[in-house]
């Protein structure tokens, strides 16, 4: 008699013999753009030298160790390749002393429309193909990043050829490219694409068109993102919307959407008994031509490289399991293209098909098992095991995590596949038979719909994103924590009913208690600077959920997240400087979500063309802009509002935008907050020219601490407290040192957004301070040229006028270094007096010598407009 059998290999199927090929792969093109060919060749030498000595080895481990060797040895060789020609490019030695040239390109994607309202501007990637400079004509096949005025650019197609006009510069550290291009104007078209691309382009053109038209800009934008990736004609809001609900991959074209095309193609043909060889031709066309109409994006390529490997599969009769195929594309895509390696959509992809297959199967079982419906089980299963995966990447890439992530994704997929399948009938459609197009469109915008009123109410929801530490340490940690969770709850299965009770408790009792302990913003806040980077985001509380909101910096991210800290869902009032890019680069995030009242400028200046955008964004919020002009006042719930600047006089067609920025005293229980803007010398000497009273208690310092300032103006504030807006290692050496050193002699202590985070002005006249939320870990709070006062963990000590108290606070609001310091108003009305200076001693600094003439940069001074770099978004 036998013995007992022994146990399956529950995990026989696991095919991971190509993984450590792809693994090492990966990890040299993520390595080799910061590595000298030089070094990329030692490292090929010493991968081959050590294959060499394990070939004798027999065991199975010293195959993957082989295959492994050889893997690093070949993409090794192939980036000190690649790298030693991009070095030795005549581009690249033009692009290091700078400069402009003539080069002719080839277009390689489809321009991509830069944010913010500006001028204007698009940004494409591309291939320089000839080069002219004092040494003659250059051929060449160099990869370039171009940034150029969306006027003559938008509209061209990949493989079309163009001449132009452009400035040199080096890319960042880590981008395989040669240079980056800042074109000056419109391109000279030399040669168009070819037949597949311009049918692409129709086709992608009329089904934006059509479903505009026919299902309004939130629908009609978000149907060709969900069928070919396009998101051109997508609402701002509804972006933000999708990325706080973790829906935003529905608009990357991935492995759904082949599956959708193969599958569509697949199925009649064996219902017909087709040969299975001409099933697997007839698919690859079909994949190669949804791939030029989707573009050959990172998530596309992945999807379709899979997908062909998986057709050969099938034309051969040996069906391959799914990791191999994943494994395969991958390494075969990063040797072709080791851009890939870095493509933030590229690992997105790769991890959340590599979830799917590996966990969603056994969940779903396990679901089936417990009487959950085959299809809810399966949709569950998908659902959790790619949001789980993927959330490490998304909370190192954006610093956040949805918690809504799950139930929305829930929700939208019944309606993803109808929407998708549609709208890829309707694009050809449109062009050869209108009614039917518009017919399918039509039936498309059902599922549309639906898909749009999960991502608003998801996004609407109670701390919908929540904060979590950025970058790689990020990403570790929540891997950590969610690899911990799993594994607990898979080894010791009595504690999933605790997880469970766990999970409901923190969702139903610990949300409501957070919001009362959360501590930020400290109780009395009169005027909040969100820390939105290199711009401006400040806003007064008026209570109920209600806020004036000034400026909304560059990123709709970023402020969003501020106003959602502050409990803002209802803008009365909104005031915006200027129409920079660093103070309304933000403005869709700080308008999505929320009602809108009234929206204020200054004077423009008429040769400003950015108002127009700014204006179509304000009507698709609600809302509607109107100009206030010097003596204008507004009262908001207690706010009181008085117009200082600019005068319209001063709105010529040759005035710079930061000059006719709006300059706005508040005054909140009694304190005078002066709101400067970006003006600069010129301006702050004219308004004390003019007699402006500018008695204030805390300055909002102009242009984010640029040196182009006037000590006399910072002296007539006669404030006790400046606020400056900047961003942390900004290249433009903001705050300047002789502006602090300025502040400093006015007997003004300085609070900077770079150092501390939000900063918060709370109180009233005469018992009032500042409150820093404080920085991600890494970056201490405090104030500038001061250093923070470091508080224990749980309850923050809050100082105010020598007085103390404890203010709660929880890890939610990261203030374990909190700084508020006390400044005591002068009730009387004049300036607040300055400890250690006597009574009456404001002397006004000696100026800085005037100029004459035109206007020239001072020494740590700004470029004209904040922004304007290369390689960044163009702003004037």
């Amino acid at each position: 008699m036998s013995g007992p059998h022994p146990p399956p290999d529950r995990w026989r199927w696991l095919d991971l013999r190509l993984w450590p090929l792809a693994a090492a792969i990966w990890a040299v093109g993520l390595a080799a753009p910061f590595l000298a060919p030089p070094v990329l060749f030692v490292l090929a030498v010493t991968a081959l030298g050590s294959a060499a000595v394990l070939a004798r080895a027999r065991s199975a481990g010293a195959a993957v160790v082989l295959v492994v060797l050889a893997g690093v040895a070949a993409s090794s060789v192939v980036a000190a390749a690649r790298g030693a020609v991009r070095d030795a490019s005549p581009l690249r030695a033009a692009a290091t002393t700078g400069g402009a040239a003539e080069v002719t390109l080839t277009v390689r994607s489809d321009p991509r429309a830069l944010a913010g309202p500006g001028a204007p501007r698009v940004v494409l990637d591309a291939d320089v193909i000839a080069f002219a400079d004092d040494a003659g004509l250059h051929r060449l096949d160099d990869a370039v990043l171009v940034f150029a005025p969306a006027e003559g650019w938008t509209g061209l197609l990949p493989g079309q050829e163009v001449r132009v006009r452009a400035g040199l510069a080096l890319p960042e550290a880590g981008r395989d490219l040669v240079a980056v291009l800042s074109a000056r104007g419109p391109p000279d078209r030399l040669a168009s694409a070819g037949a597949g691309q311009r049918a692409a382009g129709a086709l992608r053109d009329s089904l934006v068109a059509a479903s505009t038209r026919l299902l309004g800009e939130r629908a009609g934008g978000l149907l060709p993102g969900l069928v070919v990736g396009d998101t051109r004609a997508m609402d701002p809001f509804l972006e933000e919307e999708f990325r706080r609900a973790g829906l935003a991959h529905l608009t990357a074209v991935s492995g759904a959407n082949v599956a959708i095309v193969v599958a569509g193609v697949l199925r009649p043909l064996r219902r017909r008994a087709v040969d299975r060889r001409v099933q697997a031709l007839i698919a690859l066309l079909a994949l190669v031509a949804f791939v030029v109409l989707a573009r050959p994006s990172a998530s596309v390529l992945r999807a379709a490289a899979m997908g062909a490997i998986t057709l050969v599969a099938l034309a051969s009769g040996r069906p391959r399991a799914a990791l191999p195929a994943l494994g395969a594309a991958v390494t075969v895509l990063i040797l072709v293209e080791p851009r890939l390696a870095r493509d933030p959509g590229f690992a997105l992809s790769v991890v959340a098909t590599a979830a799917i297959v590996l966990l969603a199967p056994g969940w779903a079982r396990r679901l089936r098992g417990h009487g959950w419906p085959a299809l809810v089980a399966d949709a569950v299963a998908v659902s959790v095991a790619a949001g789980l995966a993927t959330a490490p990447l998304l909370a190192g890439l954006t610093g956040t995590v949805s918690l809504v992530s799950v139930p929305a994704n829930l929700l939208a997929a019944p309606a993803v596949a109808p929407a998708t399948v549609l709208g890829l009938l309707a694009a050809p459609a449109v062009l050869a038979a209108p009614w039917l197009g518009d017919l399918l469109v039509g039936l498309a915008g059902w599922p549309v719909r639906w898909i749009v009123g999960v991502a608003e109410r998801a996004a609407g929801a109670p701390d919908a994103v929540a904060g979590w530490p950025a970058g790689t340490l990020g990403a570790a940690l929540l891997t950590g924590l969610l690899l911990g969770a799993v594994w607990a709850l898979w080894r010791f299965p009595r504690l999933r009913p605790l997880g469970l009770a766990a999970l409901v408790g923190l969702v139903v009792v610990g949300w409501p208690v957070r919001q009362q302990l959360d501590g930020w913003p400290p109780a009395g806040a009169v005027l909040v600077a969100c820390d939105v980077g290199q711009g401006d985001g400040l806003v007064l509380p008026v209570g109920n959920g209600r806020g004036v909101l000034l400026d909304a910096g560059p990123d709709v991210a970023l402020i969003d997240r501020c106003l959602d800290r502050l409990g803002i869902d209802h803008l009365p009032l909104v005031l915006l400087s200027h129409l920079d890019a660093d103070h309304v680069g933000g403005l869709a995030g700080a308008l999505g979500g929320r009602t809108v009242g009234v929206v204020a400028t200054g004077t423009l200046s008429p040769a400003d063309d950015r108002a127009p955008v700014v204006d179509a964004l304000l009507r698709r919020a609600g809302g509607e802009r109107t100009v206030l002009v010097p003596g204008d006042r507004r009262s908001v719930a207690g706010v009181d509002l008085e117009v200082l600047a600019p005068d319209p006089r001063r709105a010529t067609a040759a005035a710079d935008p930061n000059g006719l920025s709006l300059v706005v005293r508040a005054t909140v229980r009694g304190l005078r907050l002066l709101l400067t803007g970006d003006i600069g010398a010129d301006e702050e000497a004219a308004l004390l020219r003019a007699g402006v009273d500018l008695r204030a208690d805390v300055l909002k310092v102009p242009h984010h601490g640029s040196g182009d300032a006037d000590a006399a103006f910072l002296a007539a504030t006669g404030a006790r407290t400046a606020l400056i807006s900047v961003a942390a290692d900004n290249t433009y050496g903001h705050p300047a040192p002789r502006l602090l050193g300025w502040l400093a002699e006015a007997g003004m202590r300085a609070y900077r957004t770079d150092r501390a985070g939000d900063l918060a002005v709370v109180g009233r006249a005469g018992d009032w301070g500042v409150a820093a939320r404080g920085k991600q870990a890494g970056v201490s709070a405090g104030a500038a040229d001061a250093p923070a006062v470091a508080v224990p963990a749980g309850p923050r000590t809050v100082t105010r006028n020598g007085r103390r108290r404890v203010a709660p606070c929880s890890s939610a609001c990261r203030c374990r270094r909190a700084h508020v310091s006390p400044a005591r108003g002068d009730r009387r009305g004049g300036a607040a007096p300055v400890p250690g200076r006597r009574r009456g001693a404001h002397r006004r600094p000696r100026p800085p010598p005037r100029r004459g003439g035109p206007r020239a940069r001072r020494p740590g001074a700004a470029p004209g407009a904040a922004g304007r770099r290369a390689g960044a978004v163009a702003v004037r």
